[in-house]
């Protein structure tokens, strides 16, 4: 039975593309929303002949009751959604930072700037209220003593397209994400790599 998911963003939407392509041989309709006529999803999506919608805010709730989305994968999304949106539907979100650090915007900023010695990716079910998130899946991203913030935000972006895919596909499937299909690379033996090394995580 073909399942439905829904990818919805309002700017670059950097892991759309990893999604798709991890996705591509499976029975799955995807359909790419944004809430931003300029924004960079839709000309991806029409580079890989991808359905995609314009979908403003005040529209969220009719539409996803109307669609029957088996998931609503959120990536790079500037809207709050309300409760009555969040009960009509499924939703994930991604966010750079290991949840429950570094909430909101700027997290990858401020872990940088805090100090922080392991920062990293959360997969988690949206819900209205953030406290009651749940997580997902976590992946962490160790920054050096001699690392640059943009190193820590590429790491960040390579680890996010390596963890993402799985887990939605893991959600389709009904079945608990499984770490082992991230450490099928050489950096599982890789002592050096701290989850999001440029080397490992290409």
């Amino acid at each position: 039975m073909t399942k439905k998911i829904a990818i919805l963003g309002s700017g670059q939407g950097k892991v759309f593309e990893s999604i798709v392509n991890y996705l591509k041989n499976r029975d799955i309709e995807i359909t790419c929303l944004s809430n931003n006529l300029k924004s960079e999803l839709f000309k991806t999506a029409q580079d890989l002949n991808i359905k995609h919608k314009y979908l403003p805010k005040e529209e969220n709730t009719q539409y996803f009751a109307s669609e029957n989305f088996d998931l609503v994968v959120l990536t790079d999304y500037d809207e709050k959604f309300d409760n009555d949106t969040l009960e009509v539907g499924k939703f994930i979100n991604i966010h750079p930072s290991l949840l429950p650090s570094f909430k909101g915007e700027d997290a990858i900023q401020r872990a940088y700037l805090a100090g922080v010695k392991v920062t990293g990716v959360t997969v988690h079910w949206l819900k209205e209220n953030v406290e009651e998130e749940t997580i997902i899946a976590q992946y962490p991203v160790l920054i050096g003593i001699t690392t640059h913030l943009d190193e820590v935000e590429k790491d960040i972006y390579d680890v996010e397209k390596k963890l993402y895919p799985p887990v939605i596909d893991a959600i389709l499937n009904d079945r608990v994400f499984d770490f082992q299909d991230l450490f099928k690379s050489s950096c599982h033996a890789n002592s050096s790599c701290g989850g999001g090394c440029s080397k490992c995580h290409n």
